[in-house]
């Protein structure tokens, strides 16, 4: 562990500036704050938050930062608080140790949704300062690094599967490879042991066996530069054991099979010596086709830039050759804290997090935790690939993204209005996979509107999010729609006219936020009638008698307009309630058909005899039915005839149409009472998190 002087004398290094006393008064409050507490390794926990800041030092990180690096944990694992950090060490740093701090555990939340609500403070922090992010992935190496002393196995597994969704691909995401690499082999350890020991096994066999023929290479691909006048550092090692390992699970081979396990690292002094060097060594060595990158001319999204390309060297031996400038490769290890260090004042690198305004909308978009969750890994999906706007801008986007991923990459808008696209000027279906190098054109119209089935095959996070939260948004408004007129059939029973004033009183009485609101409460049936009378106006339900309970059994309806005798049944096309207008038609030796007054049946009926109708007094127990889409996951059916008992409805059939991952369609037949009842049910299902839709039938 680091000691006090010599943490301060690292900063002072590199920052002569940096207030000492500052430094140490930081030290010494986390030693005292964190007092007796001890790590799973028997350490005292104040070497950790010690050791995270000795990693800050590694990047050139301000003081500021340090500071954090030393305090992040206080304010969860001891007495400390947020405004008494900001009074010591002033407000810049209690914002940052705000923004590490995980929140407090919640006992009722289950174990995702306190990963999913870490994780959205922890995105939100970092889009105002990305320091946050920097002492957070140094706190998470840490971490890693200690993880063996833990004695649960399903508890360092869970650590270090969030590790490897989560952390390691942020790391990847600002270009921090060094970081990246180290959690994916700890995390890696964990999840796969007996891959880990069989990789590393084989990885020290082959040392041993080859000796020193790693430093042999490399000596030989110097020597071919320096002819060439080049001067250049170049460098060998064995691939990462979890490059291997995954690469070997998408390839389907064994170990023996991987042909490119050695790796070998050309650092120039310029551009153009980059591209000079690969030349030479194409022309030395046969080049792999199509393993040829130029990360130089197209930088990654994080910043990293290099040449890759791969060689078969002497005995047919193929080894993977990257590339670049000594300061490609300072800022491509260290990505962006390579890039903060050389900042002044803390200005945020923007070419470098473009990415972190789509997180951000993810975290806004995102419903639950399940989503939040879901949404951001699928933002920092490491694949990508290339593709072009018409007039040649650049987005990258995970491999398998389709046209609507890619109009969503561009603008938020673009996707929402997308009607059709066109790759490399030719028209095809918005579900179409891009490849690299596509030019893309999205075929936009001012009254599209995103749709469900597009959560079939988009890919990207923030498509996701944002056809998911279109979708609720016009469900919210279709529902409160059908608030909007029940609303009306309940205040005009109310013996007098409502103003604006009867209205604002009713949402405050309800505890709701506006009107829109309250329309959408009274259309998902979250409030009886009256309950909503008595909101509107109090002590108006005082003389009414209770609302009548409708059971299933009572089934009698009568129809006016028919002659005495006459014998009728429901269209079973259209399935019509009492509420519905409805029509007649009279076949010879039939019964009278009854339907809506817009049902297709009609048009094709139009010789055939229509009698005027209209419902009786008795109108109970007429069958409506609906066409849901839900969610196919545990528990949707369960929520379902939930709504379906609460309001009092029983279900006479229920029929899967067809499955669509990840949904399901079901057709079914519900008993009401009437249309405002059916409307009712309509409203509750349209608004509960089971169904993605539903409509009459």
């Amino acid at each position: 562990m680091l000691r006090q002087y010599e943490l301060v004398e690292r900063v002072k290094e590199y920052a002569p500036e940096a207030d000492e006393a500052l430094l140490n008064r930081a030290y010494v409050y986390t030693v005292q704050k964190h007092g007796t507490q001890k790590r799973a390794s028997g350490d005292p926990y104040f070497s950790h938050p010690v050791e995270v800041a000795g990693l800050m030092t590694e990047l050139k990180l301000d003081q500021q930062t340090i500071i954090t690096a030393l305090l992040h944990d206080t304010v969860e694992d001891t007495l400390a608080t947020i405004d008494e950090i900001d009074k010591l060490f002033g407000a810049d740093v209690a914002r940052l140790v705000d923004g590490v701090t995980k929140l407090s555990k919640i006992e009722v939340m289950t174990e995702s949704e306190r990963a999913a609500e870490n994780l959205r403070k922890f995105l939100l922090a970092m889009s105002e300062d990305l320091r946050v992010l920097l002492v957070k992935l140094a706190d998470r190496l840490h971490n890693m690094r200690t993880l063996h002393f833990i004695k649960s196995e399903d508890k360092r597994r869970r650590i270090a599967r969030e590790t490897m969704d989560i952390y390691a691909p942020l790391a990847e995401r600002v270009g921090m490879y060094e970081y990246m690499r180290e959690m994916q082999l700890l995390a890696f350890e964990q999840l796969e042991p007996e891959a880990y020991a069989t990789i590393t096994g084989r990885l020290a066999q082959i040392r041993s066996q080859e000796g020193g023929q790693v430093d042999a290479i490399a000596l030989s691909i110097k020597q071919v530069l320096a002819e060439a006048g080049l001067n250049v550092e170049v460098s060998g090692r064995e691939k990462h054991p979890y490059s291997i390992w995954r690469k070997m699970a998408e390839r389907h081979v064994t170990f023996e099979q991987i042909t490119d396990i050695m790796a070998f690292r050309v650092l120039t002094d310029s551009v153009d010596d980059c591209y000079k060097a690969l030349g030479v060594l194409h022309q030395a060595w046969q080049m792999i086709p199509g393993r040829f990158k130029d990360y130089i001319s197209t930088p990654k999204s994080n910043g990293y830039q290099s040449l890759h390309t791969a060689l078969i060297f002497q005995r047919s031996m193929r080894m993977e050759v990257q590339i670049r400038t000594q300061e490609m490769h300072r800022l491509n290890e260290f990505g962006l804290a390579a890039h903060w260090a050389y900042k002044q004042g803390g200005v945020r690198p923007d070419g470098q997090v473009g990415w972190l305004r789509d997180l951000i909308e993810i975290v806004d978009a995102s419903h639950d935790a399940e989503e939040l969750l879901e949404h951001t890994k699928l933002a920092i999906y490491q694949d990508r690939i290339f593709a072009f706007t018409p007039k040649g801008a650049l987005f990258q986007l995970p491999k398998g993204s389709t046209t609507v991923d890619f109009a969503y990459t561009v603008h938020t808008k673009l996707g929402n209005a997308a009607v059709g696209a066109k790759i490399n000027g030719r028209h095809v279906p918005l579900r179409t996979r891009l490849v690299n190098g596509d030019v893309v054109e999205i075929i936009k119209s001012p009254t599209s509107e995103p749709q469900l089935s597009w959560l079939g095959f988009v890919v990207t996070g923030k498509a996701r999010a944002a056809i998911r939260r279109a979708v609720r948004a016009k469900e919210r408004a279709e529902v409160a729609e059908i608030g909007s007129k029940l609303y009306d059939e309940i205040s005009g029973r109310l013996p007098q006219r409502l103003g604006k004033k009867a209205l604002s009183g009713a949402i405050e009485r309800l505890g709701l936020k506006d009107e829109e609101d309250l329309m959408f409460a009274i259309g998902s049936a979250r409030f009886t009638d009256r309950q909503v009378m008595e909101a509107l106006v109090p002590g108006s339900t005082a003389e009414l008698p209770e609302e009548p309970e409708w059971t299933s059994t009572e089934r009698a309806i009568s129809i006016r307009g028919l002659t005495p005798g006459m014998g009728f049944e429901l269209a079973q096309c259209c399935h019509p309630v009492p509420g519905d207008r409805i029509v007649g038609l009279r076949r010879p030796d039939h019964k009278v058909e009854v339907h809506t007054i817009d049902c297709m049946t009609l048009a094709k009926n139009a010789d055939a005899d229509w009698l005027d109708l209209s419902w009786g007094e008795r109108t109970t127990g007429a069958v409506g039915r609906l066409r849901l889409v839900l969610y196919n996951r545990p528990g949707t059916l369960a929520e379902v005839t939930q709504i379906f008992a609460s309001n009092r409805a029983n279900v006479s059939n229920l029929q899967m149409t067809q499955r669509d991952e990840p949904f399901g369609t079901y057709e079914v037949d519900l008993e009401v009472a009437d249309l405002a009842h059916l409307t009712r049910i309509t409203g509750a299902l349209r608004a509960s998190e089971a169904v993605a839709d539903a409509e009459r039938i």
